[in-house]
């Protein structure tokens, strides 16, 4: 049976409603990090006001709890999302993620910010989860690895982005309190155009989907069409081996992903000696490279037909490289070198990173459960970038500086590169089962 369209002029309908959908989701989940990055942008006020019962170590208990929630409304909301509309789930988030924030603004006492920055996490994690599941069904397998890069830019500009524009309003004087109502009201916008185009699958308009991942974790019975039970849905998952490596190597780049996100600012400041009022903008560096590697990566990937491992291990391999350097070179009142090294760990973490909860986690799922294999990879990622980024990171910061966290980071990169060796002696070997 063909899933291409009949007739030319359905091929090229169908031409146009896939850029229309990767357009949406594009500008959508950059709009989800305007609502995230506002946390980051507006640290540094937060930590300097007093008032806001906010230091070095309620700041990493809030990145923390943020991600806790975050890893556990991955693994809640990507199964759940295998039972109703990606699109319904993309939508929500923006929208409960918009008054969440909006609270936040006037939140007092460090408990109330804690609950509330926790639950714009929960929220927010059904974001990735239903961008996932839509771009499996509008798009060939074939075309994922590329696809899926250029949609990862969306969070990686959109972070860069999200800061270069919050970091503005920071230098025109606007408080950190009401940075929070100017990111709840940007995404409010985003998401009232996101509505009316969005489609869920390209039946929604009356053309056929493309198939499924060859080598999905269902085989070829894999069509995504109804309901199944849980067990079923999940059972081939965890049964996969590619599945759990892919899992181990998603821990370590979130986790170091995450760190330099929540403490770029800080480190900034602190760490290498610039002034408040530049560490904003300049912390845009991390995600605006990482946005360049995502690209490459996934263009290239297409053209490895599957054999993803033989980008990730040297591009992993140089990560451990970079962060071993930023662990053993003196950084204060280097502040070109600093921003280089930063930028160079974005170059080599960022395409691995986007492979693991996208591409890989699409062709492990496939149709029936991509949405559920991007939570739980994401949702274990997460959990290990909680506990680094943000309890881990806020002792060592308040008692002992950054050169302990540094030091982490550079582990962390050493055994994420050996677990990236051992995906790809077994992808290499074809398995995608036990």
């Amino acid at each position: 049976m063909s899933h291409q369209p009949p007739d030319p002029d359905e091929r090229a309908r169908l031409r146009r409603w896939q850029a229309v959908t990767v357009a949406t989701l594009f500008v959508g989940y950059a709009g989800y990090y305007v609502c995230r990055s506002v946390l980051p942008v507006a640290s540094t006020g937060m930590m300097n006001d007093p008032a806001s019962g906010i230091d070095e170590v309620a700041y990493g208990r809030l990145v923390a709890v943020g991600i806790y929630l975050y890893a556990l409304g991955k693994l809640l909301n990507g199964v759940g999302a295998e039972y109703v509309s990606g699109r319904a789930a993309f939508l929500l988030g923006m929208v409960l993620s918009v008054a969440v924030v909006a609270c936040f603004g006037f939140a007092a006492g460090a408990g109330a910010m804690l609950v509330l920055w926790g639950a714009n996490r929960f929220v927010q994690s059904a974001g990735w989860v239903g961008l996932v599941k839509i771009t499996g069904r509008w798009f060939s397998p074939a075309r994922l690895a590329t696809v899926m890069g250029v949609l990862s830019l969306s969070y990686l500009f959109g972070d860069a982005l999200a800061r270069f524009y919050l970091g503005a309003f920071v230098m025109a004087g606007v408080g950190w309190r009401e940075l929070f109502l100017v990111a709840a009201g940007t995404v409010a916008v985003l998401a009232l155009v996101s509505c009316p185009v969005l489609k869920s699958s390209p039946r929604d308009v009356g053309l056929p989907e493309p198939p499924p991942a060859a080598r999905n974790v269902f085989g070829a019975g894999d069509h995504g069409d109804g309901r199944v039970p849980l067990g079923k849905l999940l059972g081939p998952l965890v049964a996969s081996r590619l599945f759990w490596l892919v899992c181990a190597m998603n821990m370590g780049l979130t986790a170091i992903r995450e760190t330099f996100n929540a403490w770029t600012p800080r480190y900034l400041e602190k760490g290498v000696g610039l002034s408040p009022g530049d560490v904003g903008m300049l912390s845009a560096l991390f995600p605006l490279c990482g946005a360049v590697a995502s690209l490459a990566a996934g263009w290239y990937g297409d053209r490895l037909k599957g054999r993803y491992g033989r980008l990730m291990v040297p591009l992993a391999a140089l990560a451990t490289i970079v962060l071993w350097a930023f662990a053993n070179t003196d950084l204060r009142d280097r502040p070109t070198l600093a921003l280089a090294l930063i930028g160079a760990a974005a170059l080599f973490v960022m395409g691995p990173y986007t492979f693991c909860s996208g591409v890989l986690a699409l062709n492990l799922g496939g149709k029936r459960a991509g949405a559920a294999s991007t939570g739980i990879i994401d949702a274990i990622g997460y959990l290990c970038g909680a506990i680094v980024s943000g309890e881990v990171a806020g002792h060592l910061v308040k008692h002992y500086g950054f050169a302990p966290l540094l030091d982490v980071l550079f582990w962390l990169g050493v055994g994420t590169c050996a677990v990236t060796v051992v995906y790809w002696c077994f992808e290499e070997r074809g398995a995608n089962a036990p």
